[in-house]
């Protein structure tokens, strides 16, 4: 028969052993997951083809607030880069205006967009109102007791955009749990500031 002691020292053993082998399987699963994350950081930017690279930098700078940014001249095409709220929209003049939208009237929330969160949807409505700029506005989800209110409207090439208050859904992972990134530490690129803008931003 065993003595209490080397009951004791077997006891101790197998304890150790098993948190070494659940140490071991923690670090194997960290590994596997380090080495299947793909390393993406944020979205960049979006690229819109436009029969008129002016008339689309006033619109999304005056409808929506984008500040038009230095492009570089390596690029040997017509068009423009604009910058805010963490992501950029790149224009680019259509040599082919068949690739456009061809239906700039209809507003459809299923068609293609992208999409603005905003804090302030009914300040956007008054927006849209007095640069008369045709939209559509509906509330979704009331009924699941998390209303998501909608506006949809379009550019001056028919791309459909979006504006809404979606930060009111909560995320819930179906088969990705733990792999989502939220942006806490977003990618913002350097910003070179102007004189004016430096002044602004010290006061």
């Amino acid at each position: 028969m065993q003595s209490q002691a080397e009951r004791k020292h077997d006891y101790v053993k197998g304890v150790v052993t098993n948190q070494e082998e659940i140490e071991q399987k923690h670090e194997k699963s960290t590994t596997d997951q380090q080495q299947n994350e793909i390393p993406l950081m944020a979205l960049n930017h979006v690229s819109r083809l436009c029969k008129n690279v002016k008339e689309s930098v006033d619109f999304y700078t005056k409808v929506l607030g984008f500040v038009l940014i230095e492009r570089p001249q390596a690029f040997d095409f017509n068009g423009a880069w604009l910058f805010n709220y963490g992501v950029g929209i790149h224009l680019v003049q259509a040599k082919d205006e068949d690739k456009l939208p061809n239906d700039n009237d209809t507003l459809d929330p299923m068609d293609n967009h992208i999409s603005f969160q905003s804090e302030d949807m009914e300040g956007m409505v008054e927006r849209l109102k007095q640069l008369n700029i045709k939209y559509l506005k509906r509330t979704v989800g009331e009924e699941e007791g998390t209303a998501i209110d909608q506006l949809f409207f379009k550019d001056p090439d028919g791309h459909m955009i979006e504006i809404c208050n979606c930060e009111n859904v909560k995320l819930v992972p179906q088969r990705s749990i733990g792999r989502i990134k939220l942006p806490f530490d977003r990618h913002i690129p350097p910003v070179e500031l102007g004189k004016d803008d430096a002044n602004a931003a010290k006061a």
